[in-house]
């Protein structure tokens, strides 16, 4: 006799999933009232740290809706009023202000950790009226200036930590006011908006396939002066469609019970959208994301100023991701070989670039995910100062976990081990570049779009803007889908008055199905087929658009059309005579400098020399050079100071390795005790890595310190951890050497002199 089928999976499963369905909807009804909430702010911010105003941007002459406040540390937080201060940026890209500090695992959480005083530009939801893009840059360079005026005492120029849109705004600011930057972090921000390869990066062809910037204006004039910012959005949520209209519904309702948090957390953010100036949006769209012309240098500003990304003096780190469909690698990168042919052009301009390629992780991950806050922005926090002290150059920020092989790890700050390794800009070419077929076919859109701007702003837009009025501006915003779905399902809808009462029931009496429930398992499928039905569609839309765009804008008769020749070059920034005249005055004053800076430029040079043909460097290296360097507590060199230095000596070391090698001994005193004392130094520095240089350069600097007549004790260098009892790691966190016995004479023989690159 066989057993009766049990059926009660089917009813177990139909409970749970009408009560997943009741939770889904009070998360929905509860992210409505937020956005309301949101809405009425006259503020709205999702930063998750307390904090302070400290400069309002519409009291400034030229008056902008940003503002500059400063994170109150929480309770427990040491802060170090010697390290420079980091100022966070959010991008006004149609989202409110705060994503970069929503949580502790986050920029200005890791920042705060490394005991950095810690600021945020936040802006308000509405424009000031008439201000443009050129006014936000001079706000943020006010906004830098106030934080360094702040720190009289640190030890560098403010951090400046630059999300997504706000990336190219403080390039802008940097190019135009180069002195008043420290170092410059670029999070998944795009500044070469062309740049990507065949097959991917969709969004780069949006402006070619709507005919332009027109649409733009269009926009502008039916918000009366406004432009909304859930445009922008939906732009955004369009290059994943899978994830917009299913898998992100779907993993709420699949995991109601522990998901509705976190996304109401995000929603909080992505559903508030913003308003630019029309006049604001306009620019962008010209300049930048059909005209790409940042990189090209021909923006300049209402003074006439040619606005060159060469002329920043701060080192710059590019934060980037393969993960990322928003600002792809090549639209992070592809800059540095718009503006530079060669790799020594790099270096004569004084310029450090550092990026950093994250495998996986999506655009918004880049700025807001804990795992890259606590591995990439957490070692760049802590290693800031090393970067800012590299020689020109490019270099890649590689970071690996620390392991039982690991040398000298008492010297690494956290769990990873941050290095520098140099690169070519054929690294960069290899990441993928655009042939100068696809140059000419950019160029011909940009050309199109602004006749076709030009036709409407001729034709169509008296019409458009006699029939638009205040009140007609607004119904379109509150109608605007991205606005609309979240305003639909809240308490002020008379519809959702029962759901929170059905949700407080539901939660009394939950009944979640087990994982092995068939049903459950059948659920998962399909919605594993939808998404795989989209993903098809975004496969085949984006494969047409591109087609489609390669194929208009690849017409010889266009191009013609346009005015654009077959046999121009790709669109790059032009010679610059005052920056060649700079630079050929920089060699000229180099020059009289191989024989004179005293002892610190020696024990530079001597480090720089050592370290050139390897390519590589890391946090204990430089952990070591600064324990040195806090040995003299009566005449420390300035971070300032020593950056200049290394730049000096990496330049001397370039224009004349021999020259400036055989010049080390006039550098030094003739005391042979000292010049020991320096020589172990060295010795300290190169050895704290366990990447030691070739025996041939430790010969040499050996022989060029030795007194006359007299030789130095060497030591022998291996890829192991240092056994030597005056290397030990509690040595470093004493900030002091055993059983060597260092003087502070090694840096009191500094010259006024030198060459500034700042």
């Amino acid at each position: 006799m066989s057993a009766t089928p049990n059926f009660g999976f089917i009813g177990e499963y139909w409970i749970d999933a009408w009560q997943r369905s009741i939770l889904t909807l009070d998360a929905l009804r509860q992210r409505g009232n937020i956005f309301f909430e949101q809405a009425n702010k006259i503020a709205p911010s999702v930063l998750g740290f307390e904090f302070e105003l400290v400069r309002d941007g519409r009291l400034l002459p030229r008056p902008v809706n940003y503002l500059l406040v400063r994170i109150v540390p929480p309770a427990g937080t040491a802060i170090d009023p010697e390290k420079a201060p980091f100022v966070v940026v959010d991008p006004r890209a149609g989202h409110g202000p705060g994503i970069g500090g929503m949580h502790q695992e986050s920029e200005i959480g890791v920042a705060l950790a490394a005991g950095h005083e810690c600021y945020f530009v936040s802006f308000l939801p509405e424009p000031v009226p008439g201000q443009t893009i050129e006014d936000v840059c001079m706000a943020e360079a006010t906004f830098v200036e106030t934080v360094a005026g702040l720190h009289p005492d640190a030890d560098g120029k403010p951090v400046i930590v630059a999300n997504c849109q706000a990336g190219w705004q403080i390039m802008m600011t940097a190019a135009i006011r180069p002195g008043i930057f420290g170092p410059i972090v670029l999070a998944g921000a795009p500044l070469s908006y062309w740049a990507g390869v065949h097959g991917h990066n969709p969004l780069r062809y949006l402006g070619g396939s709507l005919g332009g910037t027109w649409v733009t204006a269009l926009s502008g004039d039916l918000g009366k002066g406004l432009f909304d910012g859930a445009n922008l959005i939906a732009n955004f949520e369009s290059l994943n469609p899978a994830n917009t209209y299913w898998q992100k519904g779907y993993n709420l309702y699949s995991k109601v019970d522990t998901e509705a948090p976190r996304f109401l957390d995000f929603e909080t953010w992505w559903g508030n959208p913003v308003l630019l100036n029309a006049g604001e949006m306009q620019w962008i769209a010209d300049n930048l994301f059909v005209g790409n012309k940042l990189t090209a240098g021909e923006i300049r500003t209402s003074t006439g100023i040619r606005v060159d990304l060469r002329n920043v003096r701060s080192p710059i780190v590019v934060l980037c991701s393969w993960g990322d469909n928003i600002t792809p690698p090549q639209q992070a990168l592809d800059w540095i070989l718009d503006l530079y042919e060669r790799d020594d052009d790099i270096v004569e301009n004084g310029q450090t670039i550092v990026y950093t390629l994250h495998k996986t992780i999506g655009h918004l991950g880049i700025f807001v995910s804990g795992k890259v806050a606590t591995r990439e922005h957490a070692e760049l926090a802590s290693c800031m100062e090393m970067i800012d002290l590299l020689p020109p150059g490019l270099y890649e920020a590689v970071i690996t976990d620390i392991d039982d092989g690991t040398v000298n790890p008492g010297l690494l700050h956290g769990k990873y081990l941050f290095r520098l390794e140099t690169r070519k800009l054929d690294d960069i070419r290899a990441l993928g570049t655009n042939s100068a077929e696809d140059e000419r076919r950019f160029a011909t859109a940009a050309r199109v779009s602004e006749v076709n701007k030009a036709l409407y702003r001729t034709f169509l837009q008296p019409v458009v803007q006699a029939a638009t009025t205040e009140q007609s501006a607004a119904r379109v915003r509150e109608a605007h889908p991205n606005r609309l779905r979240f305003a639909a399902l809240s308490d002020r809808n008379p519809v959702a008055t029962p759901i929170q009462s059905l949700a407080t029931a539901v939660r009394a009496d939950r009944r979640p199905v087990a994982d092995d429930n068939p049903l459950r398992a059948w659920e998962k499928v399909t919605s594993s087929w939808i998404a795989s039905c989209w993903q098809n569609y975004q496969t085949v839309r984006d494969a047409t658009t591109e087609a489609m765009f390669l194929a208009t804008y690849g017409s010889p008769l266009l191009q013609a059309m346009a005015g654009i020749d077959t046999h121009d070059r790709p669109k790059a920034a032009t010679r610059d005579l005052t920056r060649d005249t700079i630079i050929a005055e920089r060699r000229a004053s180099l020059d009289e400098q191989f024989e004179v800076g005293g002892v610190a430029a020696a024990f530079i040079r001597a480090i720089v020399y050592l370290r050139m043909d390897q390519g590589t460097t890391d946090e204990r290296g430089y952990s070591v050079l600064q324990a040195v360097r806090r040995l003299d507590a009566t005449n420390q060199q300035s971070g300032a100071e020593i950056k200049v230095l290394v730049r000096d000596q990496h330049m001397l070391l370039r224009l004349d390795e021999e020259r400036a090698i055989d010049a080390l001994p006039l550098l030094l005193p003739d005391d042979p005790q000292q010049r020991e004392t320096i020589w172990q130094a060295i010795q300290d520095v190169v050895a704290a890595s366990g990447y030691p240089p070739t025996e041939a350069r430790m010969r040499r600097i050996q022989e060029a310190l030795a007194p006359h007549g007299q030789s130095l004790p060497g030591r022998e260098f291996q890829n192991q951890p240092h056994q030597d009892p005056s290397f030990q790691d509690q040595a470093f966190q004493d900030q002091t050497f055993q059983n060597q016995p260092y003087q502070t004479e090694p840096f009191q023989n500094q010259s006024p002199g030198g060459t500034s690159y700042s």
